[in-house]
């Protein structure tokens, strides 16, 4: 229904948000966090249903079902991971998309459309690559 007076719209900076768990699943501090296809929380892999959400800030283990546990994730950052050797991402990559390998893992290209995006490429790092 539409509004017909002022309404006080709750808000917040989306920068760390708690995400509910997938059932048996352990995501570690530090990695990389998607949200799966039922949206659950769970660590990087390579799959074509996952959602990039950002950055684990503690570790979780969920043994229990879907949402039992939830997670912080660090949001609307960039982020250095690891480059994926046997699918590297190079400096002529630089503002193109990268694709999620693994939790700590990115690699230059969809695995043969096998891996869901990471994000853009802003930078390159001998030691890794910035996604934002």
């Amino acid at each position: 229904m539409p509004l017909t007076a002022d309404r006080n719209t709750p808000s917040m900076d989306g920068e760390l948000i708690a995400v509910p768990v997938a059932t048996a699943t352990t995501i570690y501090a530090g990695s990389i966090v998607v949200a799966n296809a039922n949206g659950y929380a769970a660590p990087g892999s390579t799959a074509t249903t996952l959602q990039y959400l950002g950055r684990a800030e503690e570790t979780v283990v969920n043994a229990g079902a879907n949402g039992a546990k939830t997670i912080l994730v660090r949001r609307k950052q960039a982020f250095k991971w690891g480059n994926y050797a046997s699918d590297a991402i190079v400096q002529a990559d630089l503002g193109k998309t990268a694709y999620i390998f693994d939790d700590a893992q990115v690699a230059k290209t969809s695995g043969g459309s096998t891996r869901s995006i990471a994000g853009k490429i802003i930078q390159l790092d001998s030691d890794g690559v910035w996604i934002e």
